[in-house]
């Protein structure tokens, strides 16, 4: 069962139909939408300062949610996906969203919707990304605009993909042995 504990009399809240994995963890003034899954492994940390994550929302393994103490919440809005490995602090993530793998998104960073920010990339401090587009490198800068195929055949599918993959695990089947 995930690890799913409240902090200073501060618990977290969730939607319907959300799944967690055994390990994932998520602890304090965090409030999750519906039809949301938290992968192995993920931690959401809402102990210095809240979490509020929209609906159809993805925390792939490994990834990390945290804030800054007292300054920069997290807010992320509906159809996003933080994939394997991603760090986000303490930054506003609009709709249609996709975060790759390993990519580190900093305080006070704002991702306008429809947009990518791709797998290794650095969002520096501060940085405001511009809707329907696609940011990578160290520190990352826009590369492309996103066109329809893009965002149908990455953003969009990658949300609704792990709205299914949520379903193939039933709580209910014990291990075997």
């Amino acid at each position: 069962m995930a690890l799913i504990r409240a902090v200073k009399g501060i618990a977290p809240k969730f939607g319907k139909n959300c799944f967690f994995a055994e390990n994932a963890t998520v602890v304090g003034e965090v409030e999750m939408g519906d039809n949301c899954s938290v992968w192995f492994n993920a931690v959401i940390r809402g102990d210095v300062h809240y979490i509020r994550i929209g609906n159809n929302v993805n925390v792939q393994d490994g990834a990390v949610i945290h804030c800054t103490y007292q300054k920069s919440p997290v807010n992320i809005g509906n159809n996003v996906s933080i994939a394997h490995n991603a760090i986000v602090h303490g930054c506003t993530i609009h709709d249609n969203v996709l975060v790759g793998m390993g990519s580190i998104i900093m305080d006070d960073v704002v991702v306008e919707s429809n947009s990518i920010i791709a797998a290794g990339a650095v969002v520096s401090q501060g940085t405001r990304i511009e809707s329907g587009s696609v940011y990578a490198g160290i520190p990352a800068k826009k590369i492309k605009s996103i066109d329809t195929s893009l965002l149908e055949g990455q953003v969009n599918r990658i949300s609704k993909s792990y709205t299914l993959y949520a379903s193939w695990h039933d709580p209910r089947v014990k291990p075997v042995g």
